[in-house]
């Protein structure tokens, strides 16, 4: 939900006051070792997304869906971008801070919660595999972000603007992909095969649905990002909780009607981020959400209630941006499985599926840039 809209839930308790802070001595540290925690994070994917790989295997599910063949499918419905992610391909990379709260340390022993400071390294990008895509024409916005460094307390994870799947299962993503494939006849999908799919599948209806009617932010700096998937927070007594989590905005929300989408520039987003870093940060609340008993925790294709009560378990401050080309997030898999001691996955299918594919993406775009066809992710950008 996004902050200019009513709200049925309790008030977040407020965060408690931070003392000053470094920012920018601790941001020059995170870019400086930003390469080394990139191929650090190759060896934490090894670690920490067993059931991942598991899944891509074929061992998870009673179909032998793998990620290869999601891949497969995802690069079969457009043209090929070498070096580049195979979704969410544009994008830029900031880096900033994040400061836990009491509250969160409450529910998680995840360091990120403990008060202090800690780096972050992030991206935010728009939905689609065009690296070169229109950011008027985009409806899906997603933040990625990468807390810590390159040991057992670093946490990556992958947030986007909607608030809710279209699917709930692997194989159903995978049938929708197949569905939205263009026909070699006329360039775009076949009407039939989606409707075909949507009589199947009434979430991924809905989800449409909230294409259409949500309201479009005119900037990454006011949209709310959510986990979508549910964790697990562990406390220090070893008691657990299941959450969600959502990245909401201090700036206010302001949506484009359809004539300022069609004005406004193909490159608006990071336009306007530059812009606003160049008066100062930029600032969102990590707002958890805890699950009550009968909520559908591992199928992510359902909202929890708005009821739910939520606490602000930190502060998210991002004090720089730079072109993703030749920026320090380029070279990161925002693995969502990558999680500290605090913090473990839920059963939810779909949560699996996404980190196994994200390696596979991942795998693809880094042999590219090896053997020398992905130069076009490695160059220095150019100005529009």
């Amino acid at each position: 939900m996004h902050e200019s809209e009513p709200s049925n839930h309790p008030s977040p308790s407020p965060p408690a006051p931070s003392p000053p802070f470094d920012a920018q001595g601790a941001i020059a540290a995170q870019l400086t070792r930003g390469r080394l925690l990139a191929f650090a994070g190759i060896g934490a994917i090894a670690l920490g997304s067993a059931s991942a790989f598991a899944w891509t295997a074929g061992w998870l599910g009673g179909e032998r869906l793998t990620a290869p063949r999601v891949v497969n499918a995802m690069e079969a419905n457009g043209p090929a971008h070498p070096g580049f992610r195979r979704n969410h391909a544009k994008g830029v990379c900031v880096a900033g801070t994040f400061r836990g709260t009491e509250q969160g340390q409450a529910l998680s022993t995840a360091t990120v919660f403990s008060g202090e400071p800690v780096p972050v390294l992030g991206r935010f990008s728009i939905g689609g595999p065009n690296p070169h895509g229109a950011d008027n024409s985009a409806r899906v916005r997603s933040m990625a972000l990468q807390f810590g460094g390159p040991d057992a307390s670093q946490w990556r994870m992958a947030l986007n603007s909607f608030p809710f799947f279209a699917v709930a299962t692997p194989q159903a993503f995978h049938q929708q992909t197949l569905a939205k494939r263009p026909d070699p006849a006329t360039g775009k999908p076949d009407p039939a095969a989606m409707e075909g799919f949507l009589a199947t599948h009434p979430q991924a209806r809905k989800f449409r649905q909230w294409a259409k009617t949500a309201p479009w932010s005119d900037s990454w700096a006011n949209t709310q990002y959510n986990s979508v998937n549910a964790f697990r927070f562990i406390d220090a007594d070893g008691s657990e909780r299941l959450v969600r989590w959502s990245m909401r905005p201090h700036a206010a929300v302001h949506p484009l009607d359809a004539a300022e989408r069609e004005r406004a520039d193909a490159d608006f987003l990071a336009a306007d981020l530059q812009t606003r870093l160049a008066q100062g940060s930029v600032h969102w609340d990590m707002v958890v959400t805890l699950a009550a008993a009968g909520d559908p925790v591992n199928d992510p294709s359902r909202p929890w209630p708005g009821t739910r009560e939520q606490v602000v378990a930190g502060t998210l401050t991002l004090v720089h941006a730079e072109p993703q080309a030749t920026g320090e997030c380029r070279d990161v898999n925002f693995d969502p499985l990558i999680l500290p001691s605090g913090v473990a996955a839920s059963d939810d299918p779909i949560l699996a599926a996404r980190s196994a594919a994200y390696s596979q993406s991942f795998n693809r775009r880094q042999r590219e840039i090896a053997l020398g066809r992905g130069d076009a992710a490695t160059a220095t950008e150019p100005t529009r």
